[in-house]
């Protein structure tokens, strides 16, 4: 698998050590994450999100200034497809999305920067996702994007079903109602 294309996205992968009792992954060190980023990210909150059902959409979200965040996103249990939209001024990727599947078994990370939406749907049932972020949430900052904006056209692995969204996220604005982000 290639890297991310995207500038900042990073997927990690976790090592993980198997025997007959279960499994050992370490999922965060701070000072492996600064060498992978070449820069150190503080973290300051975690969130988990639990779908009962396949096709949970959550997303596509995003905080701006003075609260934006990165995050570092994992599934605990299950498997989600994540995405990341481009949202800052100037980025050659200004405005594309890319996904990846995220799984408990695969012990994949995304590593999110600043500038970025974010967002996944769960593709099997009872699905936890975790996730740390940079900045604490700020609701006068949050902000988000329709899933099905067709300017973004992200394939959703959906196998031709509706997806299950807030009320919320389905009223989020289209890409092209979204103010950039300035570098």
């Amino acid at each position: 698998m290639t890297g991310p294309r995207i500038a900042g996205l990073v997927l990690l992968e976790t090592r993980t050590f198997s025997d007959h009792r279960g499994y050992f992954r370490e999922t965060y060190r701070q000072d492996r994450l600064t060498e992978i980023l070449g820069r150190r990210v503080d973290f300051t909150q975690d969130n988990e999100s639990w779908s009962k059902s396949a096709g949970v959409l959550r997303g596509l979200h995003f905080q701006r200034p003075p609260h934006v965040q990165a995050k570092l996103v994992r599934v605990v249990r299950g498997a989600v497809f994540d995405v990341a939209v481009d949202l800052r001024a100037g980025s050659p990727t200004y405005g594309r999305w890319e996904g990846f599947e995220l799984t408990a078994d695969n012990g994949r990370q995304l590593f999110v920067p600043e500038g970025l939406a974010h967002g996944f749907v769960t593709l099997v049932d009872d699905t936890v996702v975790s996730y740390k972020t940079s900045d604490f949430y700020a609701p006068e900052c949050e902000g988000g994007l329709r899933w099905n904006d067709p300017d973004l056209a992200i394939d959703w692995p959906l196998k031709g079903r509706e997806p299950i969204v807030s009320e919320k996220d389905g009223l989020l604005p289209f890409f092209s109602q979204s103010v950039p982000f300035e570098k």
